[in-house]
């Protein structure tokens, strides 16, 4: 007997800092079965290689803060043997990921906040190290903006979440899409999995045999 299929989803999840990407990361982890989850902001770098810009703040926000190549390795060696299903997500930071690490991504979705918001949210963090002054408007969210504006520009496909909407909210709205996209891929496999009616062969009558669509079993998110 056939083996059913089983279905691997690699999620994305950015956006703004504050935006609840590490609630909803939490809430979706606890809901999937089979889920594990890649902290984008366990691959920065040592902050010794961090630099200081010309808008005078050390450069967290930007793409080479991230030791992009080793995260890119995780999951590709996450894929080469599935055992456990996989969530990126990523606790503050703007940048985009490279296109290697996009096209990976089953799925993507993205955090968005206004301005006003942001900021409040980001005054009421107590973070390891505090926020100098200036930061938030110096070069947090114009690097915000920047990235934003290059993934548009870049025509990747995303699924914009409205980050002002509650957690449950937003909890249902992200699980419901995932399901849905679980069950179109377990659709899909059944489809292509059918084989046309052929003719019986000479002195077995002329009946016709289909083959009957796998089983699938969409339990690895």
């Amino acid at each position: 007997m056939v083996p059913p299929p089983v279905f691997c989803l690699i999620l994305g999840l950015g956006g703004m800092t504050n935006g609840g990407k590490t609630t909803l990361t939490n809430s979706l982890l606890r809901a999937l079965p089979n889920c594990c989850v890649i902290h984008q902001d366990d691959f920065f770098k040592p902050q010794d290689q961090i630099a200081v810009g010309e808008d005078g703040f050390k450069q967290w926000d930007v793409l080479e803060s991230l030791d992009m190549e080793a995260m890119l390795d995780t999951v590709q060696a996450w894929l080469s043997s599935p055992l456990e299903g996989k969530l990126t997500g990523a606790d503050r930071v703007s940048p985009a990921p490279p296109r290697p690490l996009v096209d990976l991504y089953s799925r993507r979705y993205f955090l968005t906040i206004p301005y006003e918001e942001c900021k409040w949210r980001r005054s009421t963090r107590n973070y390891t190290v505090p926020d100098p002054p200036g930061l938030f408007d110096g070069h947090v969210w114009p690097m915000y903006q920047k990235y934003r504006q290059e993934m548009e520009a870049n025509g990747v496909e995303v699924v914009y979440l409205d980050g002002t909407k509650s957690r449950e909210e937003l909890f249902r709205e992200v699980l419901e899409d995932i399901q849905n996209s679980l069950l179109n891929r377990s659709q899909e496999s059944a489809l292509s999995s059918a084989r046309p009616a052929r003719p019986q062969g000479p002195g077995r009558g002329c009946g016709h045999r289909t083959a009957r669509p796998a089983a699938s079993q969409p339990d690895i998110v």
